[in-house]
């Protein structure tokens, strides 16, 4: 069987900043790989890159084998319907109310009317645990671990075979994103989703991951098993899961 998304020799600049440096990567299926890394280090690019919205300079990105960048706009988008995505921040829209936020990519396709997309969008709210009064707020009604949970029920809204998590504990206290990251493992888990977490937020990474890679300039620098990660052998990833002020990635900037 094909990974669910395989990576090979994968590019991308902007001008003269390397941002990708030649990634290998392979996510299997039901599989939850975390990436980790510090601020501008290529995490965002990367899933821009599986995405389609960036374009990469050179290599190779497969989805159930199928090598995307050999698809046409139609077949891309095709493909595309497999993801479901968690934004950083949540990116909701404040016009609409949270039921419409919830399905509103089916809306938009219209593969669903007005009256099942509010019954959908409430099924979805009970699986993170809101209830069906939440629907008819708007995301300015809510507080910021509702927001959060809001955006998780619109990524998980279609049922999505691969889901993305951006930062997924952004400005959450400590309480509140443990909450989330309790529900990303089970609406995976009932999904049966594979799924590619970007976050430097390290209890994010034990609760959610079952492996975990680490990306330094543009590079995947380690790979294991989640458990493997505090005895990795490897400096940089032992400075950056404890926070450390020194060590060799701040050495590299002095």
């Amino acid at each position: 069987m094909a990974p669910k998304i395989e990576l090979s020799g994968v590019y991308k600049s902007f001008g003269s900043k390397k941002v990708l440096d030649g990634i290998d990567l392979v996510v299997n299926e039901g599989e939850s790989l975390v990436v980790i890394g510090g601020s501008g280090t290529g995490k965002s690019v990367l899933i821009k890159c599986i995405l389609g919205i960036l374009t990469p300079d050179k290599g190779t990105i497969k989805i159930d084998g199928v090598d995307v960048g050999k698809l046409s706009r139609v077949e891309r988008q095709k493909i595309m319907g497999k993801f479901g995505m968690l934004f950083q921040g949540g990116a909701l829209f404040d016009s609409l109310p949270v039921w419409e936020n919830i399905s509103f990519s089916l809306l938009q396709n219209k593969s669903i009317s007005k009256s099942a997309a509010k019954e959908l969008a409430i099924e979805k709210l009970k699986a993170v645990g809101l209830g069906a009064d939440v629907a008819n707020l708007s995301p300015a009604e809510l507080s910021g671990g509702m927001q959060k949970r809001v955006a998780l029920a619109r990524a998980i809204a279609a049922n999505p075979e691969i889901i993305f998590f951006d930062e997924p504990t952004t400005g959450l206290d400590p309480i509140m994103a443990d909450v989330i990251n309790q529900l990303i493992v089970k609406c995976s888990k009932d999904l049966g989703a594979t799924t590619l977490t970007i976050t430097h937020d390290m209890a994010s990474v034990r609760r959610i991951a079952h492996r975990v890679t680490m990306i330094y300039k543009g590079k995947l620098i380690w790979q294991g098993d989640v458990r493997e990660i505090e005895r990795s052998g490897n400096d940089y990833v032992d400075q950056f899961i404890h926070g450390r002020a020194e060590g060799p990635i701040t050495a590299a900037i002095r």
